[in-house]
């Protein structure tokens, strides 16, 4: 926990590193409302975006890259014809639906938030490609993703592929791509308010120290005495040990 509580502290005090250097507005209460509790800790987030950007052509849009266009609000076709006419190399328009990355204190405090098999409040919100990932050094990170994306080619070499009408088409498609985002966002507002006050504290589930040891050991040591009462003659073989074993991992499993 203090080890926790010393990252938590470093990564809210450091600058934001985005372009903007601000949280975006429909992602900012999100963040405020996780950092709050102890157990979590967000790392990066984006609101959703409409954005054209340049490069060179190379393959690698992260190289030589340059932004005609970012907009978190619905897009204007007039916007997009005005940032068209500054391209010069190899141009894509793209919809980035809402991510959220957030540290978690614990297994139990992430699944809280993604839950195979059980309720889960980034899936039922719409956010189909969420998950968790587990580090080798223990760092839990839970990631809010969907694959509610969009990106086309638009121009290569500074020359314009598509017709006007098409582009039209596609910024209709982005600006409904963008408002179900929204209402995805609200879907998860609501449900991860509800899920943090109905949360039971993680030590109460999970006690810590000689009484989870205990708790453990008393499981196993009931289910030999009760196969022993069934046949005093058998001996409990390796793989019955291996099997409890095996189920209490399963317990814990994502």
């Amino acid at each position: 926990m203090a080890a926790f509580a010393r990252r938590k502290a470093q990564r809210l005090a450091q600058p934001d590193p985005s372009r903007k250097r601000a949280l975006d507005a429909r992602a900012a209460e999100l963040v405020r409302l996780l950092n709050a509790r102890e157990r979590f800790c967000t790392t990066s987030s984006c609101d959703g975006r409409v954005i054209v950007t340049d490069t060179d052509g190379t393959g690698i849009q992260k190289k030589n890259c340059t932004w005609l266009l970012v907009t978190h609000d619905p897009c204007a076709k007039g916007d997009l014809m005005t940032a068209l006419k500054k391209a010069t190399g190899d141009v894509v328009f793209k919809f980035e639906p809402f991510v959220l990355h957030v540290l978690c204190r614990e297994l139990q405090d992430a699944q809280l938030l993604v839950k195979p098999r059980q309720h889960s409040v980034a899936i039922d919100s719409g956010f189909r490609n969420s998950g968790i990932t587990v580090g080798r050094g223990g760092k839990i990170t839970m990631a809010v993703r969907s694959t509610h994306c969009l990106e086309v080619p638009l121009s290569h070499k500074g020359r314009l592929m598509v017709s006007e009408e098409y582009i039209e088409f596609l910024v209709h498609v982005a600006n409904q791509k963008m408002e179900e985002n929204i209402r995805r966002i609200d879907r998860f507002h609501k449900g991860l308010e509800l899920a943090l006050e109905a949360a039971v504290p993680a030590e109460t589930l999970f006690p810590k120290g000689p009484e989870k040891r205990h708790s453990v050991y008393v499981h196993r040591r009931k289910r030999r005495t009760a196969q022993e009462q069934a046949d005093p003659s058998r001996e409990l073989e390796p793989q019955d040990d291996t099997e409890s074993s095996l189920g209490l991992f399963a317990e814990i499993m994502i």
